[in-house]
């Protein structure tokens, strides 16, 4: 309020306005000029019969406290922007399916609303992810919980299974069948993710449970530019989360591929959002929060 005080009088050149501006008394207005004064041990103002002039002094501290006035006023901005969710910063993880499904998808929409909030997002595997989460790393995950991990030291959000889409070239031998059975597709090379993924896992037990080998031409790897470079060359079947189909066979990308269309469908463990207990997730990220659980 000092330095509000002396702001004042500088710019409307008396002291009895400058109190009225701040909702003041002359006489407690009165008082803080002369504490602030005696404090520096100078005047900060010539008084004239009718107004008031900065001295040097005084010129010199209205310099200084402007750019602390300023930064105050900016400071209290961003803290009711951060409190109301219009700015901040989001760390948030999934794997790759929800990722482009639900989560980037909801975090558009809270930007285009509020551009001021950093966002940044990390794609990965659900240890990994999970990890991540423990360390504080991350404000909240999409994932899926490990046998060996305990649920309840987590807030964990409603579970949504994942249905897989087999992806290949538009011109593959089988682009153009329908309801094909896992038995017609065993003889083609396969791009899997390592053993022990789930959409690994969710493969081979569709071949298990349907009495189908398992395909045994195999290339592992768990990057997306790979899978999307050997789909593009060769008659590969790459198992992919249909939410990453879809964005592959939109008319955006122009990637040229296409789902087989199964018979059977192949369906991966559900994943689940999941958030360390007592921590308060920040507004921002409880805007990003609740509109993925509105899509999902």
């Amino acid at each position: 309020m000092h330095f509000r005080l002396v702001d004042e009088i500088a710019r409307r050149q008396k002291l009895q306005l400058a109190a009225e501006a701040l909702a003041m008394s002359q006489p407690a207005a009165s008082r803080m000029l002369a504490d602030v004064e005696s404090e520096l041990g100078t005047a900060l103002f010539i008084r004239h019969p009718r107004w008031m002039e900065p001295t040097p002094v005084g010129e010199a501290f209205l310099r200084h406290i402007r750019v602390i006035l300023w930064e105050l006023e900016t400071l209290q901005t961003e803290v009711g922007n951060i409190a109301e969710g219009q700015a901040g910063e989001i760390r948030v993880g999934a794997v790759t399916g929800p990722a482009m499904g639900f989560l980037m998808p909801a975090l558009r929409q809270v930007k285009a609303e509020s551009p001021d909030i950093e966002a940044t997002i990390e794609v990965g595997p659900s240890v990994q992810l999970v990890r991540g989460l423990r360390e504080g790393r991350f404000d909240f995950i999409i994932a899926r919980l490990m046998p060996d991990q305990d649920s309840h030291e987590f807030h964990v959000y409603p579970a949504r299974s994942e249905n897989v889409a087999l992806m290949v070239r538009d011109s593959h031998p089988l682009a153009s069948h329908r309801q094909l059975p896992l038995e017609a597709v065993t003889g083609y090379e396969w791009l899997m993710q390592e053993r022990g993924s789930p959409i690994r896992q969710a493969v081979e037990a569709a071949f298990l449970q349907s009495g189908t080998a398992v395909p045994g031409n195999i290339t592992n790897s768990s990057s997306l530019l790979v899978v999307l470079s050997l789909l593009a060359h060769s008659d590969v079947i790459a198992p992919l989360s249909r939410e990453v189909a879809e964005i592959l066979t939109g008319d955006s990308l122009g990637a040229k591929l296409v789902a087989l269309d199964m018979a059977e469908r192949i369906i991966v463990s559900p994943y689940f959002i999941l958030a360390n207990r007592g921590q308060q997730l920040p507004r921002a990220t409880e805007r990003v929060l609740e509109e993925v659980l509105r899509r999902l």
